[in-house]
């Protein structure tokens, strides 16, 4: 077990970030989680966090990044909201996860039959959803096939895993786009900003 501290995080390059976490969704695949002791973890990390990585994921209970890439307490920033859209606030997390505590990756993660994306895909409304669910539609309007407006909707699995894909690369996207402070930071290749889709039915 190895609890991430600026030492161990100022040796991770980027490309080894995406590394760790592919090789800890590997053990999860394959039944084998690192052995860690929690609790060590929670005193070793009482005075500051290094992690490696910043993910931005949906709030769906069968996505916890840190179950499914086996990660430990203090290895990740976790960043969750229905529908894995970027906006103003996460934006400044994951600038403070990057050039404030060290964070060498950052990742967009969808998920296979996303139900935020499913309301975008029906224009659902209802309360303050009406308002997230707006940050998806970009994506929603983005695919372009089926036209035929009969087939747009969460009832076809196609369309809806488009969108997800879609809702991801836009995501990517917009970080680049409206935050220097990371568009800057990964130019310089301190950093790296991909997009990833995790699989609900399959880990």
């Amino acid at each position: 077990m190895i609890t991430q501290n600026k030492d161990t995080q100022a040796e991770i390059t980027p490309a080894r970030a995406k590394e760790l976490l592919v090789e800890g969704n590997e053990r999860f695949l394959a039944r084998s989680p690192e052995e860690r002791d929690l609790l060590a973890q929670v005193e070793l990390t009482k005075g500051g966090q290094a992690p490696f990585a910043v993910i931005l994921s949906c709030i769906d209970s069968r996505v916890p990044a840190e179950i499914v890439f086996d990660q430990g307490i203090g290895d990740v920033f976790s960043a969750r909201v229905a529908g894995n859209f970027v906006n103003e606030d996460l934006l400044g997390s994951m600038e403070f996860a990057t050039k404030v505590a060290g964070a060498k990756l950052v990742v967009v993660l969808g998920h296979s039959g996303c139900g935020a994306v499913k309301g975008a895909c029906d224009n659902v409304e209802l309360g303050h959803l009406t308002t997230m669910l707006a940050n998806i539609r970009p994506a929603v309007e983005a695919v372009a096939e089926p036209s035929d407006p009969s087939r747009r909707n969460s009832c076809n699995a196609d369309f809806v895993q488009a969108v997800v894909d879609k809702n991801v690369d836009l995501a990517v996207q917009t970080i680049r786009d409206r935050s220097e402070i990371l568009r800057d930071q990964e130019q310089a290749g301190e950093i790296a900003i991909v997009g990833a889709v995790y699989d609900v039915a399959t880990g």
